[in-house]
């Protein structure tokens, strides 16, 4: 799919720029970050890597987009060959990142883009909101997750996603983040997710008893069944699922107060000789909300998250920033914001994770530790245009990934509201001496 016009017109000018300057063999390196957490948020599960990679691999400018843009205005007085260069033009950089599923905190880059300028300042747009709205939703995932304990949450958020295709990508994040799966069909066809979802109010209103409802979807799904119980009267609904018996999952129950209705709807499934149904528990849940639930130990196995986490409710942005670090033409400069409460840090960086805190250092150097456990989190992914063979695991993977490193992260940082002592990032002294060279090169 050519997407080079998924992008915002500034890139555009500015690569017609770069080109009228004749810098368009010179090299440059962006990196992406975020500069502050967002609200009661103690770390970013890092994801959209995969539909970051394939931008970067399918990217091209299609006739048709490029006789659109010689129409701008904008464009008017822009040699004809920058539109024959864009013809052509496919990227041919390097892409070093983070796995999907990595823990990140403030000033530490998601992505590394290393490419002649225009083909590494154009996909800005792009990679930001990719990797930006997919990390926000895996962040959240990993709250409810959190919350629940040990139960399972499925993401249902399809439907109030702000569009249909951030609801495929929003059933992917959430999973990455620690879901069991999505009732996204679309996200499980194309990931290999697991999906949900069995029937709606709309399906017991359809019959004229509720009890005919039951039996006909009983007798469609079998073992799979998940019987909607709270279209009429909650307690009425229970005994009648249980009075069906088996084959079936377990009840839904989707409104009221669950505290309160969910022990009841156990002590019926259980007096009909059904311990081992399941209630899921659904409507406009977040996690505080299962957080609460856990604590009155409501007997709830599953959760159904909807809207607050396609949407990441009460943060629905995540302030990514895609900034030059360097470029390299006759000669090779580092590159930095001064700018007051914007200050960018200069030069390729790696994040070396300790057990304790990171050190954010430059790309070219080695951090040790008396332990000796260090990791270097981030890795090649496309060099020279090529996808590295095995740099791009599969969203399960990515799943695993989260899991395994959120349960290292100590318990504040696992905290629903912002830590009193955050997770510790250091900058390495080579960073520190580079940043206040740059600093004295840029003021001169």
């Amino acid at each position: 799919m050519a997407l080079g016009l998924t992008t915002d017109l500034y890139q555009l000018t500015m690569a017609a720029g770069y080109y009228a300057s004749r810098k368009t063999t010179e090299r440059a390196t962006f990196e992406m970050f975020v500069r502050h957490l967002p609200p009661d948020r103690n770390f970013i599960v890092a994801a959209g890597l995969a539909q970051a990679v394939e931008y970067l691999l399918d990217f091209r400018f299609t006739a048709d987009e490029i006789a659109y843009l010689r129409t701008l205005p904008q464009f008017a007085r822009v040699d004809g060959g920058f539109f024959a260069m864009l013809a052509g033009l496919r990227f041919t950089g390097d892409l070093f990142a983070v796995p999907e599923g990595t823990p990140l905190f403030p000033g530490e880059p998601f992505l590394t883009v290393r490419a002649p300028v225009i083909e590494a300042q154009i996909p800005e747009t792009f990679l930001l909101a990719t990797v930006g709205f997919q990390s926000m939703i895996a962040t959240k995932a990993a709250r409810c997750v959190r919350a629940a304990q040990g139960r399972d949450v499925v993401e249902f958020g399809t439907r109030r996603a702000h569009s249909p295709e951030a609801g495929v990508l929003a059933g992917r994040a959430a999973y990455i983040g620690g879901c069991v799966g999505t009732s996204n069909t679309e996200s499980g066809f194309r990931y290999s997710i697991p999906v949900f979802g069995t029937a709606a109010h709309s399906w017991v209103m359809s019959f004229l008893h509720e009890r005919t409802a039951f039996e006909q979807l009983q007798s469609l799904l079998g073992d799979g069944t998940i019987y909607l119980i709270d279209t009429y009267e909650t307690l009425e609904g229970a005994r009648r699922a249980a009075s069906l018996g088996k084959p079936l999952w377990g009840v839904r129950l989707d409104s009221g107060n669950l505290i309160d209705l969910a022990p009841a709807v156990r002590k019926i499934l259980d007096d009909a000789g059904l311990p081992e149904a399941k209630i899921l528990a659904t409507g406009d849940l977040n996690e505080h909300k299962i957080h609460e639930l856990v604590a009155a130990r409501a007997p709830i196995d599953v959760f159904g998250v909807g809207t607050a986490l396609a949407t990441s409710a009460d943060a629905p942005s995540l302030g990514v920033v895609y900034k030059m670090v360097e470029i390299q033409g006759g000669d090779h400069r580092f590159t930095s914001k001064l700018s007051q409460e914007k200050h960018t840090l200069p030069g390729a960086k790696q994040i070396f994770r300790l057990q304790d805190h990171d050190v954010l250092g430059r790309a070219t150097e080695c951090v040790m530790c008396d332990t000796g456990l260090v990791e270097a989190l981030q890795r090649p992914v496309i060099l020279g245009g090529k996808l590295v063979e095995t740099a791009l695991p599969t969203a399960t993977v990515a799943r695993k990934n989260a899991l395994e490193r959120l349960a290292r992260l100590p318990a504040q940082c696992q905290s629903l509201f912002a830590a009193k002592e955050p997770w510790r990032v250091e900058l390495s002294p080579e960073l520190v001496q580079l940043d206040a060279r740059v600093r004295q090169e840029v003021a001169g």
